[in-house]
């Protein structure tokens, strides 16, 4: 998160009268949101394997494409991810996203 922004933040939330254990675990979500995301896709995944509801499927869609909104991918990877929603391909970018940010994990 850059740096202004997340001054920003931290004023906007002392100002709602949060506690410093609060304003904590709100930096901490907003920090780690990349991974939480990840996570999150990947437990869509499995769902989306073990579904065969077609409605629960498209519910399963709608949250995956909410959460690669939040990790801010590539608007033409999400526009064909969400065209084919074919679950290997989801499964195949998602390893490319963890890989890569192990790679940037590493580099810090």
């Amino acid at each position: 998160m850059p740096f202004y922004p997340l001054i920003f933040t931290l004023i906007v939330m002392v100002a709602k009268n949060y506690s410093k254990h609060q304003i904590d675990i709100i930096t901490g979500y907003y920090n780690n949101l990349d991974s939480i995301m990840l996570q999150k896709i990947s437990e869509l995944v499995t769902e989306l394997y073990l579904t065969g509801s077609p409605a629960k499927k498209d519910q399963l869609w709608e949250r995956v494409h909410k959460a690669m909104l939040k990790l801010k991918i590539q608007p033409q990877i999400i526009s064909h991810i969400m065209q084919k929603k074919n679950v290997e391909i989801l499964a195949k970018n998602l390893q490319d996203w963890l890989a890569n940010k192990k790679g940037n994990q590493n580099t810090k």
